[in-house]
């Protein structure tokens, strides 16, 4: 599983209005330039987000965008399966039931369903909250030495 620069700059963007959303609403071009990433690209996203109404928009000259949710509410894998869709391994866990006709016989599927399982667990036990509070701590761990 290889996640796109989609999935990468989606988190990246809820992360700095996690980090930058408590006075208002953030302009994009505010996370653009704060995250080194271009305005079109984000401009491209942000309807993803929208249509899961992970966001709120307001337009104007106080515009910009805001979680809709506090930080500690969005989970790392939540994001990705809105930017990536599935995160599964391979396309045969893709389903629920399972559908591929070579289920039943197939000697690898436990080795992806624990992958799967493994990934989904990691992903969806991390909240932008964590990420913010560990950027915090190594950000202190630094400071001291």
């Amino acid at each position: 599983m290889k996640i796109s620069t989609k999935g990468r700059y989606a988190l990246r963007m809820m992360l700095d209005l996690a980090e930058n959303g408590n006075d208002g609403f953030v302009a994009l071009k505010d996370i653009a330039e704060r995250q080194n990433i271009s305005k079109k690209y984000l401009e491209q996203i942000v309807p993803i987000l929208n249509k899961a109404d992970t966001l709120r928009t307001n337009r104007g000259y106080q515009g910009g965008y805001k979680l809709s949710r506090p930080a500690d509410k969005y989970t790392v894998g939540e994001i990705l399966r809105i930017t990536e869709g599935s995160i599964a391994p391979v396309a045969c866990l893709d389903q629920d039931p399972n559908e591929c006709e070579r289920a039943g016989e197939c000697i690898t599927l436990p080795v992806w369903q624990g992958l799967y399982e493994v990934i989904t667990n990691y992903l969806d036990n991390i909240t932008l909250q964590d990420i913010l509070d560990m950027q915090k701590n190594r950000a202190s761990d630094n400071y001291m030495i």
